[in-house]
């Protein structure tokens, strides 16, 4: 162990010592559900006219088992695929996928090889990505090789590169008419204080790339004076290779959406209050979020998943902030609801988008909902709440190893793994199954 930080060696032995913890309660839950199933089995999925074989990615992450449970439900065979690093995903062993796949990394140069190898070998006629941010493009240049062999719901390069650039998102959103922020590229520190200092409102640094640390901060600008706000622009990576942008820092209410959409027509739509961290997802109606999100997918003709985030400010007036080119974990909002695969392969027709069950109960993650608890025990009470109005976005009755090997196979594998190696991590999410670590993906 020598070289290793001992106050994350603590941290990392902490949270497998509470794991270890919850163990016997989460194996009592499992082997009642599995012995329920056994007694009541659940109805079979129906027989649709055309059974396809659909190829979801991103196997550690909630939002990829909710596309395989969707697909699955409406009768459909479903492939998981997975990196190496997470092929010990608790997913995999849902009774919704029919057969689990290890691929290389996105950025390795087999990736979309492995991807085809996966495709033929499985008679795959429809690829999803559920992507990490850093998947995004790999998977969208993967898609000229996938092709021949089968759709792809996916955003072709230029619009994830402009998408994931949150500078050129702005650009493109405001030549369309819609509403941004002020955004203005920045490639050194030194630039920031010009840009703010002495401005009526406050502006907030950005990472163009996708940054699980930074993404975080929110420290308005400018600072108290210039030199305290340039020390603070030189605490961050900005160079030219690596631009940042300085953007308005709008107060209100922050939303997020998740749209599944074909040739510019959203096909999916889920939007919720958000947070920087969020892990509970509870379906909202906002029109003018909506028709912003129409007005920008319809004239460029998307298709595939994008993801806005939005402010709603005190007076009504909603903007852009960020858009991301992937699905959502909103996408859980939709557990229950008997057409989501349907809508996904285009077969409901010119309908109004499909949206979450009027009584579709919230989704939260109760390892999260624990960890709160113990963390601030005063919010036990608010914490009860959220449990019992809503439901788990992992758990099933009919499907249960997923909550069980997520939790107790997953994720302490990571933490093990994590100890060996001195890894640094700021927080499990176990939302997208990961250690959140800096500089990660």
């Amino acid at each position: 162990m020598s070289g290793h930080d001992p106050r994350q060696t603590a941290r990392t032995v902490g949270a497998l010592a509470l794991l270890t913890a919850a163990l016997p309660a989460n194996l009592a839950l499992t082997a009642a559900a599995l012995a329920r199933t056994a007694l009541r089995p659940p109805p079979a999925p129906p027989v649709p006219d055309r059974r396809r074989t659909v190829l979801v990615s991103g196997g550690k992450m909630t939002k990829a088992l909710q596309l395989c449970r969707s697909f699955h439900a409406a009768g459909h065979r479903v492939i998981l695929v997975e990196t190496a690093a997470y092929r010990l995903t608790g997913h995999r062993f849902s009774r919704a996928v029919d057969a689990f796949h290890v691929v290389p990394r996105p950025e390795d140069p087999g990736y979309a090889q492995a991807l085809l190898d996966v495709v033929r070998a499985e008679g795959v006629d429809l690829y999803v990505p559920v992507c990490s941010p850093a998947a995004s493009r790999y998977d969208a240049d993967a898609a000229a090789l996938l092709a021949p062999h089968c759709e792809v719901l996916h955003l072709d390069g230029d619009a994830v590169r402009m998408l994931d650039d949150k500078y050129e998102f702005a650009r493109t959103a405001a030549k369309l008419g819609l509403d941004v922020p002020d955004t203005h590229l920045v490639t050194s520190a030194d630039d920031v204080p010009e840009r703010v200092d002495g401005a009526a409102a406050p502006y907030v640094l950005k990472n163009l790339a996708y940054d699980p640390v930074n993404r975080l901060d929110l420290t308005p600008l400018p600072r108290p004076t210039p030199e305290r706000t340039l020390a603070f622009a030189r605490s961050k990576p900005i160079s030219p290779e690596r631009p940042w942008i300085v953007q308005s820092l709008l107060a209100g209410q922050e939303y997020c959406t998740h749209s599944t959409v074909r040739d510019g027509r959203v096909l999916v739509w889920a939007c919720c209050a958000s947070s920087a961290f969020q892990v509970n997802y509870a379906m909202v109606e906002q029109p003018e979020i909506e028709r912003w999100v129409r007005d920008f997918v319809g004239p460029l003709r998307l298709t595939g998943q994008v993801s806005f985030d939005f402010i709603a400010g005190p007076d009504g007036r909603v903007r852009a902030i960020e858009c991301n080119p992937r699905t959502h974990s909103a996408i859980t909002m939709f557990h229950d609801h008997p057409d989501l695969a349907a809508a996904y392969l285009g077969e409901l027709g010119d309908t109004a988008p499909l949206r979450p069950l009027p009584g579709s109960r919230p989704t939260y993650w109760l390892y999260h909902e624990l960890w709160r608890v113990l963390r601030r025990p005063s919010t036990a009470a608010e914490r009860w709440r959220v449990v019992r109005a809503g439901t788990d976005a992992v758990f099933d009755r009919d499907d249960p190893l997923p909550f069980l090997l997520v939790h107790h196979l997953q994720v302490p594998v990571l933490l093990l793994r994590a100890l060996r190696r001195g890894t640094r991590w700021t927080r499990i999410d176990f939302n997208i199954g990961k250690l959140v670590e800096p500089g990660g993906d």
